[in-house]
């Protein structure tokens, strides 16, 4: 039996700009964005994006409500959240920070690779994660 996970959604302020973020700066492809209607009955967007060649994406939902705009950037409750695994880290490294992505601290050697985290356009941390 094949399982998988197909998307994670992340909740953001504004579409277009997390648009923006995931493809223009990060590199990843946006594999749908296409009118829908939310359960309230609210028009709403279904956005996915995903890095080149991945099977896992992310589905870019705005926060719909008071209650949903709590979590914008606080999905995992200030821990790194993502993960982002790259082939080439250090070039990867350089793009991202030349394209201006907030780096909280400076790039490290780990056990199980190089290592260093980002935040993203909503305020979650993700690790940018390369081979040692």
């Amino acid at each position: 039996m094949h399982m998988q996970v197909g998307l994670v959604t992340l909740v953001v302020d504004e579409y277009d700009a997390a648009i923006a973020f995931f493809v223009d700066v990060l590199g990843f492809d946006l594999v749908e964005d296409s009118p829908s209607t939310a359960t309230n009955g609210r028009p709403k967007r279904w956005v996915v994006v995903r890095p080149p060649g991945a099977e896992t994406g992310l589905l870019l939902a705005r926060a719909d409500g008071p209650e949903q705009a709590t979590v914008v950037g606080k999905q995992t409750a200030g821990r790194v959240g993502f993960f982002l695994q790259v082939d080439d880290f250090e070039s990867t490294y350089e793009r991202l920070v030349s394209a201006g992505v907030e780096f909280v601290g400076p790039a490290r050697t780990e056990p199980y690779g190089r290592v260093a985290v980002f935040v993203d356009i909503a305020g979650n941390s993700w690790d940018l994660l390369g081979p040692a």
